[in-house]
């Protein structure tokens, strides 16, 4: 449920102060032809923590049926990472809601403000990424936000914020003359910083300005981000206003936990799941979340809207899942996921791999086959799996060493990096709990 409550509903004004209230949408139409738009945008905010200012939302709803006009919903990620996971599903879920209300989603990759680094909930700087990383990051995240985000023309807008963000000076001063340092400081990352003697860039300081610039170059009437983009999001109307702009309502939506249950999903923790991974790989790793978390995943990913029906991840999965034990109610949820990114076939074939494979112990039917060169003899284990599994070669010795990879039945011993070759070919090879090669020499 969206609530405002104990959240600061104030804002800057020009002089770094907070004497400005967040004013309210105006609100001019008798109650009943509003009735729709307040239905609607009691349904859009479902499930957000922020929803900002308080009747904002059913009144941009109204100004968009006055001016017969699909409202510009706007999302703003920075490729970092060349994937996205779940904790990226959650607003993006969202986002084709508003799609599906027939509203426009405009998706901003922030090739430019990658350079930056945001740095919300950190306390140090990121390490910045090459231009070659952030191009690869931003094409892989494009092509796999589409597997949740309707790809109609008419629905999607992909622009990069390089369009507009490679700006000459006085536009950079102009931005940079809308906001005090007083105002930025406000953070409570940077303010922890400052506290704490830890040195913040201006480059740091620049990114919420550069974030926020975007709504005025795509005229956005609503931004969505998690909760730890709150600040970013305001900062977003109070440029507006700057440049002469109507204010976008904003909606923020929760942060999901990793699969260790304890800190925010992200592929640099390892606690990720991909909206791109394997089935298999899918199911597997939904089984390891813990019971704790099991609520928040129903809540966040298989509650959505589909148009005006459920999908068959919808309410009715969520609330049959309440009466469960936690091992079929993950069970529930691993199908549920891997039928909404994969297919339903794909969640029965994954279902059925890992009670093969965990339950029962056994080896999979279809296992995929790798070659393997043979050197004096030899093969070398660490290079196959760093090969087949995209691990690092130093990944894959400690995972032989921890007694993690089993050759045949029998498990490696620690510092068993190579074996015969005439051993390994026609060996299945598991590497962890869920990953396996059928080992041939040539």
């Amino acid at each position: 449920m969206c609530a405002a409550h104990g959240v600061d509903e104030t804002r800057w004004d020009r002089s770094g102060g907070e004497s400005l209230a967040l004013d309210m949408m105006p609100n001019a139409e008798p109650a009943a032809a509003a009735e729709d738009d307040d239905r609607l945008a009691r349904e859009l905010a479902a499930g957000a923590v922020d929803c900002l200012p308080a009747g904002a939302l059913a009144a941009k709803l109204r100004l968009a049926r006055a001016q017969a006009r699909p409202l510009r919903v706007k999302l703003g990620i920075d490729p970092t990472a060349p994937d996205i996971h779940l904790g990226h599903a959650v607003v993006l879920a969202k986002l084709r809601e508003f799609q599906d209300a027939g509203h426009v989603v405009v998706l901003i990759v922030g090739d430019y403000t990658a350079r930056v680094g945001d740095p919300s909930g950190r306390s140090t700087l990121r390490p910045m990424l090459s231009e070659q990383e952030i191009d690869a990051n931003a094409a892989t995240f494009q092509e796999q936000a589409l597997k949740i985000l309707d790809g109609d023309p008419d629905r999607l807008e992909v622009r990069r914020n390089g369009e507009w963000l490679d700006m000459r000076l006085a536009e950079l001063l102009k931005l940079v003359g809308t906001t005090t340092v007083a105002q930025l400081l406000e953070r409570d990352d940077f303010a922890k910083r400052m506290a704490g003697g830890t040195p913040i860039s201006m480059l740091e300081l620049l990114y919420p300005l550069l974030q926020a610039y975007d709504s005025v170059a795509i005229r956005a009437d609503i931004e969505l981000g998690g909760t730890d983009q709150k600040f970013n999001l305001l900062l977003g109307r109070d440029i507006q206003r700057a440049y002469g702009q109507p204010e976008q309502a904003i909606l923020t939506m929760p942060i999901l936990v990793g699969v260790d249950g304890q800190q925010k999903m992200s592929k640099s923790l390892g606690n990720q799941i991909g909206v791109t991974d394997p089935p298999q790989e899918m199911y597997g790793k939904t089984m390891s979340i813990p019971d704790q978390a099991l609520a928040t995943y129903r809540q966040l990913l298989l509650v959505r809207r589909a148009g005006a029906g459920e999908t068959a991840t919808d309410r009715s999965s969520a609330s049959a899942a309440q009466g469960l034990s936690p091992r079929d109610a993950k069970r529930a949820l691993a199908r549920a996921l891997v039928a909404w990114l994969h297919s339903q076939a794909d969640a029965q074939a994954a279902e059925r791999h890992f009670d093969q494979v965990f339950v029962q112990r056994g080896v999979p039917d279809e296992v995929e086959q790798a070659r393997f060169g043979c050197d004096e003899g030899m093969v070398h284990l660490p290079g196959v799996i760093a090969r087949e599994f995209g691990l690092s070669r130093s990944d894959a010795r400690r995972l032989i060493d921890q007694g993690g990879v089993t050759l045949g039945e029998r498990q490696l011993r620690a510092g068993e990096h190579d074996v015969p070759c005439e051993q390994a070919d026609g060996q299945v090879l598991k590497v962890g709990r869920r990953r396996f090669r059928r080992l041939r020499a040539g």
